[in-house]
């Protein structure tokens, strides 16, 4: 008994120390305020009586008797002088007060940081005290109990009393750095872990009994906070969020804590209500929807019922204390969206939707987000503060219905391939509770939606809800006919989207042929989007799998079409959206089909899933344009290029692998015909961008043009060249030379032309280049194809092929120098020097070793004709000026 006395006695002992020090601290403090208050008044009656003292202050003067006035005195008149401007009184001297002077380093620590850190201290040491207890088995769980109810105790009213001496001493608190507050706020800190650890750990409490134990606790905070101020409210909330985590057992009792956590959470947000503290509404709702992750794993959730009365508790809580113009909520302001008040109710709606994701969609989760969304939208509907909550869980609703509707899609987002893969187990295989959550979730969204138009206050919320209730709908049905009809014909998904395109044909109507409201034009332009988007839909979902990509890519230009008669930015950005929707699948499955894509050239699946896409994008970023160049009309453009790229590229996969895009191949007909094929785009979009001075259709021109480059240099004159590989090129004329060579050079030189007074000089050399290096590889393959054959590597060069060589070069070189003079261009001219001098160099330095007889001096001969022949037509033609003044000299 002598130990556990002993024992007792030194607690106590430990307990009263600080209490003590600090009771001197605040004493030494008030003697010492007291002294400069007096300092003040001395020094302020010694400045009203001019420094000097026994004189009274102005202030307490006695004001003299007024006298009687006398007569004036005779006017004595002057000799007139010089009218003199009179001088302007000296204005008297201003009275400013003096700067404030900043604290010093010593005097922030000893009267900021240090009553920061004591706070701290003692609520922290509160909590370990009895945490030491548990481990050391010190006590007994009663007198640890008892212990720590005394230290709570002790520590409010040493705050109280240090509050209550402050006021009869007339001492001004510091507001940030209040002594009282922080002493009352670590004791209830303390009392928050006394009550929860005689209920959650130890027993002695019913539930019953520590709800009114904490709710106490929680309304003796709230008072103590009312006077205390800010201090008081920021230490105890956050001290009693985290006491969960500092007095433990290591055994788990959500009940115990979530019923513990909602008793603060209520504390908290009544306390944000009445001295309207938004960060501390802020604060309590982050801390409320993160303890939502206690116990929460990939595939399970420990006491699913506790987490989601957890979550329950904190929405009604936030939307009768946080919400703005509901309930107990502060006053609304008219026309005004709030931020915390949407805030706070979405949160927990978020983390509804997580305890939905991670329970493998269980059928009381499921049921429970169904409700707080329905509760979400009456909110709204209630209040315009709380109107972005409204989207938001638009938002949670898509995501728990993609998520259940395609797993293997949201895993490929969040895990990479690989041995993690399949680490996200797949929802339920049932489909009717699903059915059900997503008609009811439709309804939820999309009537309020509608009945909301006729009292919209401004033209946003008109916007929201119109906007929410078309999307949210749409989404749903395209998640359940995914996971459902796995992106097969289904006739009931088909007449589903025909039924909804008529309700969204419907609102449009009706919308409208009412008279002119605020947003009413806009509801109405995004309910003719939903109908376009719905009509969409139905083709997709009455045609065979594949056609959502199509489907989707067609709601484009219908979005465009209508925002071009409806001018609302949002229904721009709303086709943008699903331009990034359809490359998100495209780039998911680039056979849209998978192996289905079919083995018929050009008319196969990718010509669907391709090429209607890329009609369509081109359409859109006609009609965007037309309305303005902005980031939905660039997009649209880039979606365009890109798909009739990948268009083009992938047809000719298909065809030269027999259907199988995915074979490594590298043949000289496959790069032959990309080469040709973006020739031609860079010239097409050359033609266009001179039209439309977009930045897109220049930027795609400059990159096919720079692909293209690449391909030819490392594909045609390197990779695949038929004299370095040795494969068969086909026949004498019509062969795999013309294709890979001539064709390539034709178009070459063709955008060369047509970039003459539009690229810089790069460009245009660089293109030039190409056309004259194709055009020479081109007649050197050609003439190689008529001595050896359709494999030009067989067979030794003989006399009349190496003179042919450098006679078909000249014949080139002179062909360049007449479509020089024909058509003014001088790269033209330099590109036939070029050949010429090549031609030259050949003939002395190859064609002088290797003839013989006859093919020797033809060669030499046709060089020679030639060369005069070039110097005759540039004499004649080119510098005519320069002869005849010659001639005259």
């Amino acid at each position: 008994m002598s130990e556990v006395v002993g024992v007792l006695f030194l607690i106590l002992l430990v307990l009263a120390i600080p209490v003590i020090s600090i009771v001197a601290l605040v004493m030494t403090l008030n003697a010492r305020d007291g002294v400069r208050r007096l300092e003040r008044r001395i020094a302020a009656l010694e400045a009203a009586g001019g420094g000097q003292p026994g004189v009274a202050p102005a202030a307490e003067r006695v004001p003299a008797a007024p006298v009687q006035a006398a007569e004036p005195p005779p006017v004595i008149v002057e000799p007139a002088a010089a009218p003199q401007t009179p001088e302007p009184a000296a204005p008297a001297p201003a009275v400013s007060k003096p700067a404030p002077a900043r604290a010093t380093l010593e005097e922030r620590f000893g009267t900021q940081w240090v009553v920061w850190i004591g706070g701290l201290a003692l609520a922290l040491g509160g909590i370990f005290l009895v945490r030491y207890t548990v481990e050391m088995g010190l006590l007994g769980p009663g007198v640890r109990i008892f212990l720590a109810a005394i230290f709570s105790a002790l520590l409010i009213t040493a705050g109280e009393w240090a509050r209550r001496n402050e006021v009869a001493a007339g001492i001004v608190p510091i507001p940030s750095q209040h002594i009282p507050g922080i002493l009352t706020a670590a004791g209830t800190v303390a009392a928050y872990a006394t009550v929860y650890a005689a209920f959650a750990l130890y027993g002695f409490l019913s539930p019953a009994f520590a709800f009114v134990l904490l709710g106490l606790v929680a309304l003796a905070t709230l008072a103590a906070a009312l006077l205390h101020g800010p201090a008081l409210a920021g230490l105890g909330v956050v001290g009693a969020f985290v006491t969960p985590v500092l007095v433990s057992t290591g055994s788990a009792d959500y009940w115990a804590l979530y019923f513990y956590l909602a008793v603060v959470m209520a504390a908290a947000f009544a306390l944000a209500r009445m001295r309207l503290w938004r960060w501390l509404a802020i604060t309590a709702t982050a801390m409320g929807v993160l303890w939502t992750w206690a116990g929460a794993e990939p595939d399970h959730i420990e006491a699913l019922a506790a987490h989601l009365f957890h979550v329950v508790a904190g929405f009604v809580l936030a939307a009768a204390f946080i919400v703005s113009g509901l309930k107990y909520g502060p006053p609304a302001e008219s026309g005004k969206i709030d931020g915390v008040s949407s805030g706070s109710i979405g949160a927990f709606l978020f983390a509804t939707a997580f305890l939905v994701i991670n329970s493998d969609h269980d059928s009381v989760a499921l049921t429970t987000f169904a409700l707080l969304a329905a509760a979400t939208v009456a909110i709204a509907w209630r209040t315009q503060a709380a109107l972005w909550a409204l989207p938001a869980a638009g938002v949670f609703a898509a995501a728990v219905m993609i998520q259940w509707a395609a797993p293997e899609f949201v895993e490929t987002l969040v895990l990479s391939p690989g041995v993690t893969r399949g680490a996200i187990p797949g929802p339920p295989t049932g489909t009717t509770l699903h059915l059900v959550f997503g008609a009811a979730l439709a309804v939820i969204f999309g009537l309020p939606a509608f009945a909301a138009q006729g009292r919209a206050a401004t033209a946003l919320n008109a916007q929201l809800w119109s906007l929410t209730g078309v999307v949210v709908p749409t989404v749903i049905l395209i998640a359940l006919y995914l996971r459902i009809a796995n992106l097969d014909r289904s006739i009931p998904f088909a007449a589903l989207a025909l039924a909804l395109a008529a309700l969204y044909g419907y609102a449009t109507e009706y919308l409208g042929k009412r008279p002119p409201q605020p947003g009413l034009a806009s509801a109405t332009a995004i309910y003719a989007a939903g109908a376009v988007a719905s009509l969409a839909l139905a083709l997709t979902f009455a045609l065979d799998k594949g056609w959502l990509t199509v489907g989707l890519s067609l709601m484009v230009p219908g979005i465009a079409w209508i925002s071009e008669r409806r001018p609302l930015p949002a229904l721009r950005y709303l086709a943008a959206a699903i331009i990034v929707v359809v490359l998100m699948r495209v780039g998911y499955e680039p056979r849209i089909v998978g192996r289905d894509v079919g083995t018929t050239p050009i008319f196969n699946w990718l010509l669907y899933g391709y090429g209607v896409p890329a009609a369509s994008f081109w359409y859109a970023g006609y009609l965007l344009r037309r309305g303005a160049d902005d980031m939905p009309t660039r997009m649209a453009e880039a979606a365009a290029i890109l798909f009739t790229v990948l268009l083009a590229l992938l047809e000719i996969r298909h065809y030269m692998n027999n259907g199988d895009v995915y074979r490594r191949s590298a043949a000289l007909a496959e790069i032959a015909m990309q080469v040709c094929v973006g020739f031609a785009m860079a010239i097409g979009l050359e033609r266009l961008r001179m039209r439309t001075n977009s930045v897109v259709h220049n930027a795609g021109a400059l990159l096919i043009f720079v692909a293209t480059m690449l391909a030819t240099l490392f594909g045609l004159v390197v990779g695949v060249n038929p004299m370095l590989t040795g494969r068969p090129v086909g026949g004498m004329f019509f062969n795999l030379v013309l294709l890979g060579y001539g064709i390539p050079a034709l178009l070459a030189a063709i955008l060369a032309l047509i970039a003459r007074n539009s690229r810089p000089l790069a460009y245009r050399a660089i293109a030039a280049t190409a056309a004259v290096v194709l055009a020479l590889m081109y007649l050197g393959l050609e003439v190689r194809a008529l001595f050896h054959g359709e494999v030009l590597t067989r067979g030794a060069t003989t006399d009349a092929e190496q003179y042919t060589y450098s006679a078909v070069w000249l014949v080139f070189g002179v062909l360049l120098l007449i479509a020089g003079f024909r058509l003014q261009l001088q790269p033209a001219r330099l590109a036939s020097a070029a050949v010429v001098a090549l031609t030259i160099g050949k003939v002395f330095l190859v064609d002088m070793s290797d003839l013989t007889g006859i093919f020797r001096a033809l060669s030499f001969i046709g060089l020679g004709a030639v060369l005069v022949g070039i110097g005759w037509i540039y004499q004649r033609m080119l510098f005519p000026a320069r002869r005849d003044a010659i001639r005259s000299e």
